[in-house]
């Protein structure tokens, strides 16, 4: 799993190579997100961190990692994966992700494939806020996950 996510991370950087332009905005992104996941019709609380470094002010490439402490009756579930973004507009970054997803902190994974849309409010001093739908594709079934991203960018 390790060595498929890597290489689609890698995979993902050569495409984005042409367009690999200097940005003009900051180029490295930092968040804290804080919402809920629909598991197996649950919903439970949800966290995680994210990175984005920017290429330039279209695409974007980085690591989450989220956990959903209470999911699959108390083993948690969590998430690892990696996110080529599009930012379409100043404000809307969309996300396609590759990763697992595993029960329990012992349990084997599955791979995971996500799709998400965030409205990123910008502030003074970098920071922002970024309402985000996501939707897991795991073994099968589909995970909603909505929440807010507390972002730094630097």
């Amino acid at each position: 799993m390790k060595k498929t996510a890597t290489a689609i991370a890698l995979m993902s950087m050569m495409c984005a190579a042409p367009v690999m332009a200097e940005a003009t905005s900051n180029k490295h992104i930092v968040g804290l997100f804080l919402g809920t996941a629909n598991i197996d019709n649950d919903r439970d609380f949800a966290y995680g961190l994210e990175y984005e470094y920017k290429f330039n002010d279209t695409w974007g490439l980085g690591p989450v990692f989220e956990k959903t402490t209470n999911a699959h009756g108390g083993d948690g579930v969590y998430v690892r994966l990696v996110s080529l973004y599009a930012h379409v507009t100043p404000s809307i970054r969309l996300g396609l992700g590759y990763g697992e997803e595993s029960i329990g902190e012992h349990s084997g994974s599955e791979d995971l494939i996500r799709a998400s849309a965030a409205y990123d409010f910008h502030f003074d001093g970098g920071l922002g806020i970024a309402p985000t739908l996501a939707l897991d594709f795991v073994d099968g079934e589909r995970n909603e996950i909505f929440g807010i991203a507390f972002t730094k960018s630097f």
